[in-house]
C-alpha cells in the first residue's frame, strides 16, 4: 500500500534542506585530506559489521561495535565531512542487514516524507500500532530491533512520554479546568498514560500536527474525549493563522530538535504569549553525545539538531517575553534536555 506522503513548508516540523543548512552555518571546510582519512575509516567499520553479518557473530555485540565506532569517527570530524561520510555509509551493503530492522528501515525510508514522524516513534514505544510490522520481521531484523530499540535515544523517547504525561497532570491537579496544547503533537501517545485525562480533569488539549494521518490518528483514538485534533504547523502558529485561545501548559517536545535558533526564538516567544497567567510553556531538545547519533544519521537516515545545555539556554536568553521561572533539566538516562519556562 502507498503511504500518504506529506510536504512541509520549512517552518513545520523539518526538510533535509534546514538541516543541511543548520551544518553548513557551523563555518567547516570540507578538507580532502580528511576525507580520504574518513572514507578509509568507515570503509573498514562497514567492512567489519558486514563480515561480523555474514558470520553469524552475535547482533548485540555487531551492533554495539557499529554503533560505538559510528560514534567515534562522527566525534572526530567537522560536521560538513560527517555528512558527507554519512551519505557514503548510506550506499553501503551492510545496510541490506541492518534495514531489516522495522525501526530502522521506517527512519530511513521516510514512508511519510519526513524525518521522526509519529508512527516511527511507535516503533520505539512499542506500540500496539506497529506489532504487526514488528512480527513480520526477518530474525536478524528482530535481533537487529531488539538493539535499536534499546539504545539510549529510544529509552530517553520512552522517558519523555512519562514525563509529558507527568506534567499534564500535575498541571491537572494544580489547576481547575486546565487546557493544554501539544504542538507537533504526532499520535499524542502519552495521553494514554496521563491520569489526568482517564479521570475527566482537564477541559480542553489541543493536538497540533501539521501531518493529516496524525490529526486522523488522535481523532479517532480520543473520539469523544476533551481531546481536539487541529491541523497545524509552526508556520500558522507565528503568523497567528488560528485562534487555539489561550493555555495553562503548552509543550513541544518533539519539535526543536529541527528548528535553527531563529525560529526556535520565535516559536517560544509565541508560545509564551500564548499562556495564561502563571501558565507554563516546555521545550525540549535531543542532546549532545548521546551515543547512538552516528548510527541515527546514517542508517536511519535521520538528522537532528543535537543540543547543549548551553545552547538551550541560548535560545531562552533571546526571548523577548517576561518569564518569571526558568528550569534546565535532563532526563533520567540524559538523552533529552527539558526547559519549562513559567510565566
Amino acid at each position: 500500500m502507498k503511504q500518504f506522503q506529506t510536504a512541509l513548508d520549512g517552518f513545520s516540523l523539518v526538510t533535509s534542506q534546514s538541516i543541511s543548512e543548520h551544518t553548513r552555518s557551523s563555518g567547516n571546510n570540507i578538507a580532502t585530506d580528511q576525507i580520504k582519512e574518513g572514507e578509509a575509516e568507515l570503509a573498514l567499520i562497514l567492512s567489519l559489521t558486514q563480515q561480523a553479518f555474514e558470520a553469524n557473530a552475535p547482533v548485540p555485540g555487531t551492533m554495539k561495535a557499529l554503533t560505538e565506532r559510528l560514534q567515534a569517527l562522527k566525534n572526530k570530524t567537522t560536521p560538513l565531512t560527517w555528512a558527507h561520510l554519512a551519505s557514503v555509509a548510506q550506499g553501503h551493503p551492510v545496510s541490506s542487514y541492518l534495514l531489516q530492522d522495522p525501526l530502522t528501515r521506517w527512519s530511513f525510508e521516510k514512508p511519510r516524507g519526513y524525518s521522526g514522524d509519529a508512527y516511527l516513534l511507535d516503533f520505539i514505544y512499542e506500540h500496539p500500532a506497529v506489532a504487526a510490522q514488528v512480527a513480520e520481521a526477518s530474525a536478524l531484523g528482530a535481533e537487529v530491533y531488539d538493539f535499536t530499540r534499546r539504545a539510549a535515544s529510544a529509552v530517553a523517547v520512552r522517558e519523555r512520554r512519562e514525563i509529558l504525561a507527568a506534567h499534564v497532570d500535575a498541571v491537572a491537579e494544580a489547576t481547575d479546568g486546565a487546557e493544554v496544547l501539544a504542538i507537533a503533537a504526532g499520535h499524542l501517545r502519552e495521553a494514554e498514560l496521563s491520569q489526568a485525562l482517564q479521570s475527566g480533569r482537564l477541559k480542553r488539549w489541543v493536538a497540533l500536527d501539521q501531518d493529516p494521518v496524525s490529526v486522523g490518528t488522535v481523532s479517532s483514538a480520543f473520539h469523544g474525549s476533551c481531546i481536539e485534533a487541529i491541523n497545524g504547523s509552526v508556520r500558522t502558529i507565528l503568523g497567528r493563522a488560528q485562534k487555539l485561545g489561550t493555555f495553562d501548559f503548552i509543550y513541544a517536545a518533539g519539535l526543536y530538535d529541527y528548528l535553527a535558533e531563529s525560529v526556535a526564538v520565535r516559536l517560544t516567544e509565541r508560545c509564551l504569549q500564548m499562556l495564561k497567567p502563571g501558565g507554563k510553556f516546555l521545550l525540549a531538545n535531543f542532546a549532545k553525545d548521546i551515543g547512538v547519533e552516528g548510527y541515527m544519521e546514517t542508517f536511519m537516515n535521520w538528522p537532528l539538531i543535537w543540543r547543549t545545555d548551553e545552547d538551550v539556554q541560548s535560545i531562552i536568553d533571546k526571548v523577548k517575553h517576561p518569564i518569571a521561572d526558568v528550569s534546565l533539566t535532563r532526563g533520567e538516562n540524559g538523552g533529552v534536555i527539558y526547559a519549562v519556562l513559567t510565566v
